[in-house]
């Protein structure tokens, strides 16, 4: 089983793959500031089953967590601040490698990444799906090194 750092590389990997295949059909093409939130994005869901252990990459995903939440609370964004933080604890619940490394986690861990945004902000579903995508595909990297599809 990989480490934190082979977590980050397949997920940097798999998220450059996906991507460039994207821009290259033309079907998406984002601009660099998306660019570097999809990245944060791949990198953070790569390392998401493992948070539920005391782990580096535990430390790392928590340590961004805690920045953005601080971010949130000063540019006076409680209701993402909050939302934040009560999903944070999610990863608590459970064992290693139980709920979290399962390919249906893969795919409802990061919904709140599009449907709070599109329910507190009208934001279109459209605009959030490559922030959900970009999750998941980190996400899948960590399953797909793990070898683990309960």
């Amino acid at each position: 089983m990989p480490g934190y750092k082979g977590h980050l590389v397949g997920g940097a990997l798999t998220g450059a793959a996906v991507l460039g295949g994207l821009m290259w059909s033309g079907t998406y093409v984002p601009d660099m500031p998306q660019m570097a939130v999809l990245g944060a994005l791949v990198l953070l869901g790569s390392l998401f089953p493992d948070v539920d252990t005391d782990s580096r990459g535990q430390h790392i995903f928590y340590l961004t967590l805690a920045v953005l939440d601080f971010a949130l609370i000063v540019q006076g964004h409680y209701k993402w601040a909050a939302v934040l933080g009560f999903a944070a604890m999610f990863p608590a619940i459970g064992s290693h490698r139980g709920w979290t490394h399962t390919w249906w986690a893969m795919l409802l861990i990061p919904l709140p990444l599009a449907l709070f945004p599109i329910w507190l902000y009208g934001a279109s579903p459209r605009a959030m799906a490559p922030f959900y995508g970009a999750a998941v595909v980190g996400y899948f990297s960590h399953l797909m090194l793990d070898r683990k599809w309960s």
